[in-house]
């Protein structure tokens, strides 16, 4: 019986860590947007959505419940698809304006 309730009590504990890390996404964007004064989705928001989203899934299913897991397996797309454009962004900005264009320099006499 102990046994049985150690491991819903583990259950319930991961449903509410996943529902905690989803639900403060809006509250760091909230914070965030109040700081610059107009409205942003930080690059923080993804990965909590993602992380979230992960954990609620995991939990979905020990709950067998298909309603719950189609909804964050949707999601997760989605996040996965902003941080892979986040990275690309990144990675664009960090390449040198000039990099893969050589233009020769000639000097005339």
């Amino acid at each position: 019986m102990i046994n049985i309730m150690t491991q819903i009590n583990f259950w319930i504990v991961i449903g509410f860590v996943g529902q905690f890390l989803f639900g403060s996404r809006f509250f760091v964007q909230w914070i965030v947007s109040e700081k610059r004064g107009e409205s942003v989705i930080p690059e923080i928001f993804w990965y909590l959505s993602m992380a979230g989203s992960m954990i609620l899934m995991v939990y979905a299913i020990y709950r067998r419940d298909p309603v719950f897991i189609v909804g964050q397996c949707s999601g997760l797309f989605i996040y996965a698809r902003n941080i892979m454009l986040i990275y690309k962004k990144k990675k664009l900005l960090a390449t040198p304006p000039d990099e893969g264009f050589r233009v020769s320099q000639t000097t005339s006499d």
